[in-house]
């Protein structure tokens, strides 16, 4: 195929002429395929089935001498803190366990910060005349909604192959108002990258002029490779611990896409002191999580061993469907020179980028077509990418057949908004 910039007028007329017959056609048929989150499949819930029987009596229900049936516990069970020190590479004091969405302590953690301030605030960050929060873009739309909601302001951080660009980040830290950076750490959502042992360490390194200034550390992809072996990654709050700075981060992970989407287990992991700020302010608004799905987890996983040896069961599910994304655009896209994406082995997503401008038109187009993806912008502050070119491909969910009929939907909206923007020019 010859690029579409190497063609003449008529040759991207023609081109545009039969990829609007193959886009009706896609039409015709009524599509519903959805691709607009990082949903595990069916098949991947099923992989879990075995928590649902992990506990059948009261004698199940004990954690040493603690009976996870009744109150207390509020930093959660003793094997459930011991499972995630195990897995994050932390220490067990270092834990406190959520419910089943790890976000809600995100949203906790800032919201507190507002109204209470964090361990070294001091005051309430509702009382600063202006906060503002390093947002590495393309990035997670959820943390950047999470600081939007509280009024801070959003300021883009690219990010670079080993993770975001850390001279800016050092040099915007220098201002007092910049209140704490969003971080995924490994296969970044949606990137997949993994930050680089350099970049963890410049992040430890860290001199903010803000003394309560948060490493939001989401490490939400900690375990999920789908091709290759388990890749390590540093502790971060012994790295910072190192560089003096031990209350700097707060991180987080769940068992969301290891277990049951919607009925999993999370952690806060932050330093000694920062655990018992949290579960003092926690401790206003809930009694305990759930332990009784706490114990279910341990006696389901038991520890990170096991835990990988799951998800290699979620790698088998997983990957040919990147598989199939990598092949039908290296097939359609690639050589026409119109988009250019990310090649991860973990995590959950495909990032692309698109013609320049051409990201919106492109996910109409899938719309009217009966495909369903992320919003364009999505993964930029405030939901606007300034290219307009980002676009996250989520494919855990559908089956691969699906997945490849919503792909060839996808590529043919590529062609299309391409072809109209050079037509336009």
């Amino acid at each position: 195929m010859i690029p579409y910039t190497n063609r003449t007028r008529q040759e991207l007329e023609q081109a545009y002429e039969a990829e609007l017959i193959a886009y009706k056609a896609y039409q015709s048929k009524g599509l519903k395929l959805d691709m607009a989150r990082g949903k595990p499949s069916k098949i991947q819930l099923d992989v879990a089935e075995g928590i649902l029987t992990a506990i059948q009596s009261a004698e199940d229900c004990m954690d040493g001498n603690i009976d996870a049936r009744n109150y207390g516990e509020l930093q959660g069970l003793p094997c459930a803190r011991k499972y995630w020190a195990d897995v994050l590479g932390c220490k067990p004091e270092q834990t406190f366990i959520g419910g089943n969405a790890s976000l809600n302590l995100m949203f906790d953690v800032i919201s507190h910060a507002y109204t209470h301030g964090l361990l070294h605030s001091s005051q309430p960050w509702c009382r600063e005349e202006t906060v503002k929060f390093l947002c590495p873009s393309p990035g997670y739309d959820r943390h950047f909604r999470i600081t939007e909601f509280f009024g801070a302001e959003l300021i883009t951080v690219p990010m670079t192959a080993s993770g975001p660009d850390m001279d800016m980040v050092e040099e915007l830290v220098k201002d007092p108002a910049v209140k704490g950076i969003w971080c995924v750490p490994k296969y970044s959502n949606p990137d997949g990258i993994i930050y680089s042992d350099e970049t963890v360490a410049r992040f430890a390194a860290l001199k903010p002029a803000a003394p309560d200034f948060v490493i939001m550390w989401d490490n939400a992809y900690c375990v999920h490779e789908f091709e290759g072996e388990f890749v390590p990654f540093p502790d971060i709050i012994s790295a910072c611990a190192e560089q003096g700075s031990a209350d700097m981060v707060v991180e987080f992970a769940s068992t969301s896409k290891i277990t049951l989407a919607g009925g999993g287990i999370s952690v806060l992991a932050a330093s000694e002191a920062n655990i018992a700020y949290f579960t003092k302010l926690f401790g206003v608004n809930t009694i305990s999580f759930d332990k009784i799905n706490q114990l279910r987890h341990v006696r389901f996983l038991k520890d990170k061993k096991n835990t990988l040896k799951l998800m290699k069961e979620h790698a088998k599910i997983m990957a040919p469907k990147f598989a199939a994304v990598a092949d039908i655009l290296d097939k359609e896209i690639a050589p026409l020179q119109i988009a250019a994406w990310n090649r991860p082995k973990g995590g959950y997503f495909v990032s692309l980028n698109a013609m320049e401008g051409t990201a919106t038109r492109i996910l109409e187009l899938c719309k009217q077509a009966g495909v369903t993806m992320t919003p364009a912008g999505a993964t930029f502050p405030y939901g606007k990418d300034p290219k307009d070119s980002n676009i996250r491909i989520a494919p855990s969910l559908p089956p691969v057949a699906e997945l490849e009929e919503a792909m060839g939907v996808f590529c043919t909206c590529v062609k299309l908004a391409a072809l109209e923007k050079l037509l336009n020019k």
